[in-house]
């Protein structure tokens, strides 16, 4: 007797399930992305401490830098100190600890870092950190 045989049809690569895994992270990674580069502004240049580590950033952190002019910029948009105090009140509403990260030029004025802390302060902010650079490596070091 003599049997029919049937082979299974070759199996295909599925390429529409890997599409939908490749936009789901890029989904994914777009959402989660912190663009902490446009907070950074790269006119300041940040005084250099050798002692200190690097401390992780909050998600909810905002930087203010400080030029040496006493220019105040968060997210690229000059603000006064008033409205530095109305934004950092505004802030504080939503997030009773809300950290702050103070980028200030190495050349500001003490003046003008006092104003803006003083500012937040009265905003209710308590949260504040400075940012600082690495020391530069000098040759044969």
């Amino acid at each position: 007797m003599k049997f029919n045989t049937q082979h299974a049809p070759p199996v295909g690569f599925q390429l529409a399930p890997m599409i939908d895994i490749i936009f789901l992270l890029l989904a994914f990674f777009i959402v989660t992305y912190q663009m902490t580069d446009n907070e950074k502004d790269i006119e300041i240049s940040l005084p250099a401490a050798s002692e200190g580590k690097a401390k992780a950033r909050d998600h909810l952190e905002k930087v203010i830098n400080i030029h040496s002019d006493g220019k105040v910029v968060i997210d690229q948009k000059v603000y006064s100190l008033d409205e530095l105090q109305a934004k950092m009140s505004n802030l504080v509403r939503v997030n009773k600890s809300q950290p702050i990260r103070v980028r200030g030029d190495e050349e500001t004025d003490y003046k003008h870092l006092v104003d803006v802390i003083n500012r937040c302060s009265k905003a209710g902010i308590w949260n504040i950190s400075f940012a600082t650079g690495m020391p530069k490596k000098e040759p044969g070091n």
